[in-house]
Parts: structure tokens; C-alpha cells; sequence
């Protein structure tokens, strides 16, 4: 059967059957520096209304009081705010300050041949990442060309890529909502009556971690991965030998299948249930309660520490130390309990978290659904060039 030709395939033929013209973006957009824009105060609060934005992965980093000096954009007059030294950027359609000097906001120079959001979806394809912490947009990002075929096509594309996008947002949104709803089941299975009994967590068990790793003995490569605070629950960039890994399991304290790792500096509190494999962790960073299962279970303690307050009076600790972990009370409900809220929770959790099911498995295969598409129309043939 004879594949058709899509409605873009058709307006190709019939608007620029000899190719389509390449611009650089220098000739397409128009930069205006920030100036006046950049926030003043520090202070952020949800009750503000002004957001601060970032080109970078944050993208609102909060919101301001400052209702002076704002940048104006809207629906029909949106910018792209792009980050001028990591060349990262974003769609705004709403009024905004920016946090540094280092956004630039760009804007179409001519409207009525271009489509803005086109230019958008296009720089989307450019793969660049800057090889220094140097100004990008005028030496570097500005220099590269995009394909502009038609208007029409333009158009066309946008609406299809659009779609993409609209359900991306419907789906981050419902990932969101079935988190919200997760922490407050977490917290309503959590929350025990007095009649449940509280133990400190120094007599579930013992506070145990690693024999302590030194500098010279770890490697960029090699056959065991040692997880520092800075790689924990991430991706290794430290090794240690084998032979190292099997004398310090033996001879000291290491972590059983199932049993739940903790921060204990950095961001505290931060969970990785040890899934048995070949590793070693930071010492005195990385810590674990060795706790009897038919006691308390591990999975239990995984979802309380969730709800643990990691602080103190005068705010966010920067190191948890073995006798304040010890001290904390856990309550322990009888075995069956246990059991059926690891349960309920374990289902959230994997809902909202397992890339690999639920709404975040939906999610990333939009993403990869979106980048193709995205790359397939917006690949073109140069005009002037052969076939």
C-alpha cells in the first residue's frame, strides 16, 4: 500500500518545492537585557504575585512583592527569556522579573512573515551546550540558522506540536495532583492515637554505616560504585576495587537487602532502599538504622521517615548526627498495620514516583513521543541544495 503524503508533505510540495530557506536566529530575533527588570529583594512568599523567573531548570523561582518595573508580556505578546551563559531557555506568557543580569529576552524582529512560537519549537532542536561560563546569545546562540518554510507551514506545525505539548501539561498536572493526594494519605496513614506505642529510633536498632573511604583509594572507573553525599540515589562518579569492597563488607558494618539509607548531610532526610547489588556508601554521610524486620518493617520505616521533620528550632540542620536520629520516636503499630499501610503507600508511591509504571512512565514516553515528532517536522531540505 502507497504511503500518503501528510498535509505538511502536501504544502511542501506545493509552497517551496526546491527547499526551504535557512535564517540565523541573529536576523530573526530582536535581544533587550534585562536592566530594570531584575528583582531587588530576596525575600520570596507564594502570597506575592509577581514570579522571578530563571532560565534554568527552576524556571519560577518564587514569587515578589515588587509590582514596579515589570516585564509585560501576555498570551499575545509572549517572550522567550533565554539564560545568557548555559544558552537554556523558556516561553513566557505572563509579567515577570528575572533574578540575574545573565537573561536576555528575545523577540521577533518582523512579525508578519514568522511565526514566534515556530522560532521557539525550533531553537528546541538546536543541540548546543556551552563549553564555557561565557556570554552565548551574540557570539555563539545567535549565529545559528533554523529552517523557516512558509507561514503557513509554520502555523501548521505549531498547532500539531502544540497538541504535544497541551498533553504533556495535562499529564505533569496529574502527576502533581496524585502526589498531593499521596503525601496526605501518607500523613493520615502516619498519624497514630496515643494508644499506639513510640520507640526512639536508637532501640529499633543499631545506627550503623561504612567503613570510611578515603580519596586515594577510590578510582574514576572501576568495578564497585562508591555513592558519596553528592551521588546518593544519583549516578556514581566514584569506584572502589573489588578486592576493598570485599574485605570492608566483611569486616565491617554494610547495609542488608531492603534496608533503608539515609542523608545524613546536604539535603537531609534523602531515601534509598539498598536493592542488595554491589556498592559502598560514604561513611558517617550515608547512614541506616540495622533494624529487625519482624519487629519493624524496613518499607515502614521508609514511608515515616518521609514525614520526619528534619530540623530544629532554629531551623534546617546541615549535619543529622547519630544521637539526634536516635532520639526520634517512631510509632510501631502492630505487624499486620504495618503491613497494609506499606501496602496502600507502596502503590502511591510507585503512581507517582516509578518511572518505569504510572503517570511518570505516561509521562516520559510523551516526552520522547514529542521530541520525535518535533525533530521529524521540523527537519528540512535546504533550499538550493540537491536531493
Amino acid at each position: 500500500m502507497t504511503k500518503q503524503p501528510s498535509k505538511i508533505e502536501k504544502l511542501l510540495a506545493e509552497l517551496c518545492p526546491e527547499g526551504v530557506e535557512f535564517r540565523e536566529l541573529g536576523n530573526i530575533l530582536a535581544y533587550e537585557q534585562p536592566g530594570n527588570y531584575i528583582v531587588a529583594s530576596t525575600r520570596y512568599d507564594d502570597d506575592f504575585v509577581t514570579p522571578v523567573l530563571t532560565a534554568g531548570q527552576g524556571f519560577i523561582l518564587g514569587y515578589t512583592n515588587e509590582i514596579d518595573r515589570i516585564y509585560e508580556a501576555n498570551k499575545d505578546n509572549p517572550v522567550i527569556i533565554f539564560d545568557d551563559f548555559t544558552a537554556s531557555f523558556h516561553w513566557v506568557d505572563f509579567n515577570f522579573k528575572v533574578k540575574s543580569s545573565a537573561m536576555k529576552m528575545l523577540r521577533l524582529k518582523k512579525t508578519n512573515e514568522i511565526n514566534f512560537r515556530y522560532v521557539f519549537y525550533a531553537m528546541k532542536c538546536i543541540e548546543y551546550t556551552p563549553a564555557s561560563h561565557a556570554r552565548q546569545w551574540i557570539s555563539k546562540y545567535s549565529k545559528f540558522d533554523i529552517p523557516l518554510p512558509p507561514l503557513t507551514i509554520q502555523k501548521e506545525i505549531v498547532k500539531i506540536l502544540d497538541t504535544f505539548t497541551e498533553l504533556e501539561t495535562e499529564l505533569e498536572a496529574e502527576l502533581e495532583a496524585r502526589k498531593k493526594q499521596y503525601e496526605y494519605y501518607r500523613a493520615l496513614l502516619l498519624d497514630f492515637d496515643d494508644k499506639i506505642e513510640r520507640i526512639p529510633l536508637g532501640h529499633v536498632g543499631k545506627i550503623s554505616m561504612c567503613k570510611r573511604i578515603f580519596k586515594n583509594e577510590t578510582f574514576a572507573a572501576g568495578d564497585i560504585p562508591f555513592y558519596k553525599i553528592g551521588t546518593f540515589g544519583k549516578v556514581p562518579d566514584a569506584y572502589i576495587s573489588k578486592e576493598l569492597y570485599n574485605k570492608y563488607r566483611a569486616r565491617y558494618a554494610f547495609p542488608k537487602k531492603g534496608d533503608v539509607l539515609l542523608s545524613a548531610s546536604g539535603t537531609i532526610g534523602r531515601r534509598v532502599i539498598y536493592d542488595g547489588e554491589p556498592a559502598y556508601f560514604q561513611d558517617s554521610n550515608i547512614i541506616w538504622i540495622d533494624n529487625d524486620e519482624s519487629k519493624v518493617l524496613n518499607k515502614f520505616l521508609y514511608h515515616f521517615y518521609a514525614i520526619v521533620q528534619w530540623t530544629t528550632e532554629g531551623g534546617t540542620i546541615s549535619r543529622l548526627y547519630n544521637d539526634n536520629l536516635s532520639k526520634i520516636k517512631v510509632p510501631i503499630p502492630d505487624f499486620s498495620d504495618q503491613k497494609r499501610i506499606v501496602f496502600i503507600l507502596d502503590k502511591f508511591d510507585a503512581l507517582v514516583n516509578d518511572i518505569s509504571i504510572g503517570l511518570p512512565a505516561e509521562l516520559t514516553a510523551r516526552r520522547k513521543q514529542y521530541e520525535y515528532y518535533r525533530n521529524r517536522l521540523l527537519t528540512f531540505h535546504p533550499a538550493g541544495l540537491s536531493l
